[in-house]
């Protein structure tokens, strides 16, 4: 799939996350102490066991082929995805990695650094810093972070009385503590930390890493060392300042280093884009390529042996 495409499944992906609650597509609703799945209720058939309805052989067929079958069969189906592809429900559909590269951009415009901690910046040729942006970065960093806590909420308790509350000033004490301290977190994570969270602090995340890393056949991000000369002077019109395979990367990482240091890569393709955009303005084919089966072997088993050469 092209990577030009990822910004449709993103979209879609995250309008799902928001009216999956709203639609009982997906939700645990803690009054009824009840999972909702696409639009039905979710039975094990503890209670009707309780009630005498069906006997102890039933009841345990039932935990058995609507509790524990269907969480593996769906664990196994997400790990085998990134045991072949990497982290790419990260790239190509995670809700919260969406807003980081939204925010990453902004803030790019209020003071030409992706992240507050980057220790220089890295202005786009076509505009400079500007300090306007400031008020958006915050408001949006706020915006997120408060909808993240009412999303979230909404997955725990029926959306119409989540929603009803915030519009009528009817939640109760508790409620009203959760989504204060959800939106203070999750803003605070949107401004401060939001790189370090999706390289090390996401579970969803660290697993998939763990299983492609463990793949020497799993898709990786090849560099055709032969043609390392064609790098030089790399730029394109967002990354006017070289190596824009490096700056384009929203995980900070160095698309053409090994694997094994490639660990948070999000298969995303924007070092790839960059690389296309740099060579095609030269006349030249890009240098970086996805490979993935036996390629990916032959291109791990190189770059071990020129790290251990260097």
């Amino acid at each position: 799939m092209p990577p030009r495409h990822r910004r449709l499944f993103q979209l879609a992906f995250f309008a799902l996350f928001l009216i999956a609650p709203a639609l009982d597509w997906l939700r645990w609703d803690l009054h009824e102490a009840q999972l909702w799945f696409l639009g039905q209720r979710w039975t094990l058939g503890i209670d009707d066991f309780r009630a005498g309805r069906i006997d102890a052989t039933q009841a345990a067929l039932g935990i058995l082929l609507k509790g524990f079958l269907p969480g593996m069969l769906a664990v196994a189906a997400f790990l085998a995805v990134a045991w072949r592809w990497g982290r790419v429900y990260c790239g190509w559909l995670c809700p919260h990695f969406s807003i980081v590269e939204l925010l990453n951009a902004t803030l790019h415009r209020a003071c030409a650094k992706w992240s507050l901690w980057d220790r220089s910046a890295t202005p786009r040729d076509d505009r400079p810093a500007d300090a306007r942006w400031w008020p958006v970065f915050f408001g949006l960093s706020a915006l997120f972070g408060a909808l993240w806590a009412i999303t979230l909420l909404s997955y725990l308790l029926p959306p119409a009385e989540v929603w009803g509350g915030l519009v009528h000033g009817t939640l109760t004490p508790n409620q009203a503590r959760f989504l204060a301290i959800g939106t203070a977190v999750f803003s605070a994570e949107f401004v401060l930390a939001r790189h370090l969270f999706c390289r090390f602090g996401c579970a969803v995340g660290l697993f998939q890493s763990l299983v492609w890393m463990a793949n020497p056949k799993g898709m990786v991000v090849a560099f055709d060392r032969a043609k390392a000369r064609d790098c030089q002077g790399c730029a394109t019109q967002r990354f006017g300042q070289g190596a824009a395979c490096d700056r384009g990367c929203p995980m900070r990482l160095h698309p053409r280093d090994i694997k094994r240091r490639m660990f948070s890569c999000v298969q995303c393709g924007q070092c790839l884009q960059a690389c296309d955009e740099s060579q095609s303005a030269r006349g030249r084919a890009p240098v970086l390529e996805w490979r993935i089966g036996a390629d990916a072997v032959r291109e791990t088993l190189r770059q071990r042996r020129e790290d251990r050469g260097g």
